[in-house]
């Protein structure tokens, strides 16, 4: 199934680069796999269409509300499906959940799914106002307001700086503090009018805010601190021979995710299966703009910790 197609089964987004995961996954008639990121399901319904009825697919999520309507339309055809609410950085947990169940076959697509970004509630795009929300689960934690409202200037500078790279940090974080001092900053519009005053116009590049509110984003959902984790006991959860699939979104992400693959090349446990990290091509580009910066890197398991 194409990345279009998927979205024609009325999924409300494009997952990215399906053809590729369905390359490296290679599942097949009763495989069991692991959607640790399944959002809102592309992924995973073409997956279920490979491994049909005598497949098993878990679908983990920490997105519950997202969860519970992915799950609702994905059991209409596949009723065997299960869905779990958890963290991927949670892999005590998880395991705990699957125990003894063990996969040929594990995914984590690291992206914002089109669903949270397109509602406006969530607080994650600037495209439409919204609260400043940013968490991936609404039930937990406090939202990216609050970081906004309490965090110093240094400690704002440094999210910025470390995650997503931002060349204004201080700038910015400066700016919002001047601007909080003066007006609560409560929605999504006026963050993004903040920092666009503020960050000199980036001619045919991203807009000003995107590195800002990918930097609360991660931070807020300790985005990077829950990938190292998974990527340090994910492997227990793996069959000998199986595979997992990484699509990250940008170098912080592409950076734990080859250094992770790299360590374990070195210690005679993976078989790295994308020397390179594999890109969308033009075309699904093209028709999928958010597929731009997507990254898919691949190993297998070929021998456990201990053997």
């Amino acid at each position: 199934m194409t990345a279009a197609s998927a979205s024609e089964e009325g999924f409300g987004h494009e997952p990215v680069m399906v053809d590729e995961v369905l390359r490296y996954l290679d599942p097949r008639g009763g495989s069991r796999v692991l959607d640790l990121t399944v959002g809102a399901g592309g992924h995973a319904r073409a997956i279920l269409d490979r491994i049909g009825q005598t497949g098993l697919l878990v679908g983990v999520d920490r997105d519950g509300e997202l969860l519970q309507r992915t799950a609702s339309r994905l059991r209409k055809d596949y009723p065997q499906t299960r869905f779990l609410h958890a963290n991927f950085g949670e892999i005590d947990e998880l395991a705990g959940h699957l125990s003894p169940i063990t996969f040929g076959g594990v995914l984590l697509d690291l992206g914002v799914s089109s669903e949270q970004l397109d509602d406006a509630g969530r607080g994650f795009s600037f495209a439409r106002t919204g609260p400043i929300d940013m968490r991936m689960d609404r039930s937990r934690g406090a939202p990216a307001s609050g970081l906004l409202k309490t965090a110093s200037a240094d400690e704002l500078e440094r999210v910025l700086r470390e995650y997503s790279e931002e060349r204004f940090a201080r700038r910015i974080a400066r700016a919002i503090v001047r601007e909080r001092a003066r007006t609560p900053l409560v929605d999504t519009h006026q963050l993004a009018d903040l920092v666009e005053r503020v960050v000199p116009a980036r001619p045919g590049g991203i807009h000003a805010a995107t590195r800002t509110f990918q930097a609360l984003r991660i931070a807020v959902n300790d985005e990077l601190g829950n990938l190292s984790r998974c990527l340090a006991e994910v492997f227990r959860l793996l069959d000998i021979g199986g595979v997992i699939v990484v699509i990250s979104f940008h170098s912080l992400e592409d950076r734990l995710v080859k250094g992770s693959f790299r360590q374990g090349k070195t210690e005679g446990r993976l078989e790295v299966l994308t020397p390179k990290p594999v890109r969308p091509g033009e075309e699904e580009v093209r028709l999928n703009r958010r597929a731009r910066s997507a990254r898919l890197r691949a190993a297998r398991l070929i021998r456990t910790t201990g053997q």
